[in-house]
């Protein structure tokens, strides 16, 4: 029998069509990763540190920002353990993002009642007061994160990020990217008033 009257499976030849199956099985699942990507929602992304205590650190003050005449306080762990339920969060002046959730911020300070903590995260220390001159400082205490340390330690990523921590130091909570009034309404006022019942 010849070779040309062979059908392919008695040659052992596979057919053209199919030995590209597994290019084009690959550019669909490439495809629908990259759609989910560039459509998901990045507050969705999950934290390894929810329930978990939150990391050990040690952040110093943003250097001459004052509030009420007196110098602003860094913070560290210590102050996130103090039986009462903390917000903190991460931002600098070079964020756009930043710039936008600022108002909320400050809206989400007076509602809670709770401690707002601000890190800044590796910004200028002059374009950093600038930004709360300018916007207003909701934060009851304001640390440097110069070289973003904390930041990786507490699993941010990418600032604007906002946590809601227990009394006893857990991690209760983490929005990714900027906070508005929704999102202060049906998620962080009601756990921060979860968190303080329990």
């Amino acid at each position: 029998m010849s070779r040309s009257s062979q059908s392919p499976r008695e040659s052992g030849e596979r057919p053209s069509w199919r030995m590209g199956l597994p290019f084009v099985a690959f550019m669909v699942v490439a495809a629908l990763f990259f759609i989910e990507l560039l459509t998901g929602d990045p507050s969705k992304l999950p934290s390894a540190l929810i329930g978990k205590k939150v990391p050990a650190f040690e952040l110093p003050p943003l250097e001459g920002l004052v509030r009420k005449g007196a110098p602003v306080a860094g913070f560290a762990t210590g102050d996130l353990v103090k039986g009462r339920v903390s917000i903190v969060n991460f931002w600098a002046s070079w964020c756009v993002p930043c710039r936008i959730e600022h108002p909320f911020l400050v809206q989400l300070a007076a509602q809670s009642k709770a401690p707002l903590y601000g890190v800044n995260y590796k910004d200028g220390t002059a374009g950093a007061r600038r930004f709360l001159g300018r916007f207003g400082n909701p934060f009851v205490a304001v640390g440097v994160d110069a070289n973003g340390t904390s930041a990786i330690d507490w699993g941010v990523y990418g600032i604007p990020e906002t946590f809601i921590v227990g009394g006893d130091g857990t991690i209760l909570h983490k929005q990714v990217g900027p906070i508005n009034a929704d999102i202060i309404a049906k998620t962080l006022l009601p756990l921060i008033e979860k968190a303080r019942a329990n």
